[in-house]
Formats: structure tokens, C-alpha cells, sequence
């Protein structure tokens, strides 16, 4: 899709989701031919003219200031993830560059050694892709699933969770899990509408996954820093666990995110057998080399 068509797309999707009581507009009697505001509805709320707002929708966004971008977020009630999408449309369309440059190469060892030292956590290190670039002993365990057989590398969670076999049930909150990885992929494309990688992974996925497919229609966004993630895992079985992700300020477009268990409970009785088991797992083809991991494009 073009970015005319994901800005018309995304505000009118936006926009369906706001009834006018939620806006403090009245409430007139009669059937609504739209569901949510109408444009009208929400030119008047941000403050512009209909035309004007009619042309915003349309995709013509290129020209819009701050203010008026603020303005339509504020109507539109946007949380902080969708109001930040709406500026990166803004930059695409104006064809500026997206403020955060995008690291080449292999990751610094400064950066695989805070990785590798973090003994009690699985941890990795992912792009907006969703590639995972770099994983800890625990990190690699954790998603042996995703290194088994002739898996490519760098892994990518997002392929493994709607085109292989066993997605769904390595997954099993599937329904949010499935949401949550569309969204994310969603905000990426609003950053880097010029990602040919990104694009090509997200053809792959509509092509070939129904489900991606209708949730991608959606144009949902998010930010994904802290929660709880459940899995199922082929050698320690269910267990969910408390994650953090962290961006790193040195190498931009990158998140380190690491998994951890409350004391005492049955998920950190889960991770210590998890530990056990990578401790004595001799079949290294299981979890993929380390060399493999250690690059990223």
C-alpha cells in the first residue's frame, strides 16, 4: 500500500472507533450512516475546516503543522503509539527522513557481552522487523523452537508465528499474541516505510496467512515496553513471563528485551528448568550456532 493509502486508512480507522458521546458531542436521534465520528464531527473537535480535514483523510497530510497534527490526535482521542505513527505518516508523505538512524553491521561486542552477561534471564536482542539478532544462552533456550531444524538466520518471530506449524501452539494466547506482533510490525512500517526487508517480510505474511492478513487491515499500533507474555515450550511446557523492553540509545532501532519470574512462583520454577535443561542440552543444532546470531542487517 502507498502512504496516502495507510494515512486514509488509518484515520478512518481511528476515526470509526470514536462515538460521539466519547468526543462530548450530542448525541442526535436517528440512524448514522458511519459508525464513529464523522468527518465533519472531527474537523469541528480539531478545529479546521471540513475541506481541509476531507483532504487530511485523503492522504494529503504532507503540508499538515505540528498543531494541526495535535490537534486531529487529540480528537481522534489517539493513545502515545497511534499519535506517533501519525507523525511518521506525516514524515513519509512529506518524504523527510525518519529521525532515528538505522544501524548496519554486526551489534558491538560491548553490547553481545551485557547480552551474554545476563545468566538469569533469557534475553535477546530484536529490530522492528522483528528479527532476532542476538540471544543469550537462556534467550536461545527460551526460543529453541524458533532455531530447530534449517530455520533462517537471523529467526524471525513473526514468520515463525503465522507460517510454521507449530506457531500457534508455542504461542498460546494466540489471539493477543497475534495482535500484539501485527502491531508491531504496523508502528515499523510507519518508521521506515522504505524498509525493503520490512516490506517484503510484511508481502510474505498477507500473502500467505489469512489471519495476518485481516489483522493487518486493522491498522491498530502499539508500544511494547513492559507485560506479561505466556508460551508453550516443548521442554519445560507453560510458562509466562514478565518482559522488559528496552530500546538502545546506541544503536537505534533496536530493543533489548529480557524475561524474568517472581520468586517462588510456578513460572520461576518454570525458568530454573529451563536453565537446567540448556545446561545439559548437547545437541547445539537445536538452538543454532552463536556465529549466526551475532549478525544482522
Amino acid at each position: 500500500m502507498s502512504t496516502e493509502s495507510d494515512i486514509r486508512a488509518f484515520l478512518a480507522s481511528r476515526r470509526a472507533k470514536i462515538t460521539p458521546q466519547q468526543a462530548g458531542l450530542p448525541a442526535y436521534g436517528g440512524n448514522r450512516r458511519v459508525p464513529g465520528l464523522r468527518r465533519e464531527e472531527v474537523a469541528l473537535l480539531a478545529g479546521v475546516s471540513i475541506d481541509y480535514y476531507v483532504r487530511l483523510e485523503r492522504g494529503h497530510i504532507a503540508g499538515a503543522s505540528e498543531e494541526v497534527l495535535d490537534a486531529v490526535a487529540n480528537a481522534l482521542q489517539l493513545d502515545d503509539a497511534e499519535r506517533a505513527h501519525l507523525y511518521d505518516l506525516a514524515r513519509a508523505a512529506a518524504k523527510r527522513p525518519h529521525r532515528t538512524r538505522r544501524p548496519r553491521g554486526p551489534l558491538p561486542d560491548s553490547v553481545l557481552r551485557v547480552l551474554e552477561s545476563m545468566t538469569d534471564s533469557p534475553a535477546f536482542i530484536r529490530n522492528g522487523r522483528l528479527d532476532i539478532l542476538a540471544a543469550n544462552h537462556l534467550g536461545r533456550a527460551l526460543y529453541a523452537p524458533l532455531y530447530a531444524g534449517d530455520a533462517p538466520h537471523p529467526v524471525n518471530i513473526a514468520r515463525y508465528q503465522f507460517l510454521h506449524p507449530a506457531g500457534r501452539d508455542f504461542f498460546p494466547d494466540w489471539e493477543k499474541s497475534l495482535n500484539t506482533t501485527v502491531s508491531l510490525l504496523r508502528t515499523e512500517a510507519g518508521r521506515a516505510p522504505h524498509d525493503s526487508d520490512l516490506t517484503g517480510l510484511i508481502g510474505e505474511l498477507v500473502t500467505r496467512s489469512e489471519e495476518f492478513r485481516t489483522a493487518w487491515a486493522k491498522h491498530d499500533v502499539r508500544l511494547h515496553h513492559t507485560g506479561r507474555k505466556p508460551f508453550r515450550h516443548p521442554a519445560v511446557g507453560e510458562i509466562t513471563l514478565d518482559f522488559d523492553a528496552m530500546e538502545l540509545p546506541a544503536q537505534p532501532g533496536l530493543t533489548l528485551t529480557a524475561y524474568t519470574a517472581a520468586p517462588g512462583t510456578p513460572d520461576h520454577d518454570a525458568l530454573r528448568l529451563l536453565a537446567s535443561w540448556a545446561a545439559t542440552e548437547s545437541d547445539r543444532s537445536t538452538v543454532g550456532p552463536d556465529s549466526d546470531d551475532r549478525q544482522h542487517r
